[in-house]
């Protein structure tokens, strides 16, 4: 018999101070390597179009 989760909850904490050491250390990759900001693209580009392979699924039920 299937199991159907009607909710989900996440939790996340984020740190102040770590954000402001990623976001340096992100913006001096993406400045130095234009073959990573290729792939973090291709990556953010599947990620949206399974996004919307989802929420059209759901709007089919």
């Amino acid at each position: 018999m299937p199991i159907e989760i009607k909710e989900l909850h996440i939790r996340v904490a984020v740190n102040a101070a770590q954000i402001g050491q990623a976001g340096g250390v992100r913006t001096a990759a993406s400045g130095s390597n234009p073959a990573a900001d290729n792939e973090r693209e291709a990556i953010v580009a599947e990620c949206v179009e399974q996004v919307l392979q989802i929420i059209q699924n759901k709007a089919e039920r």
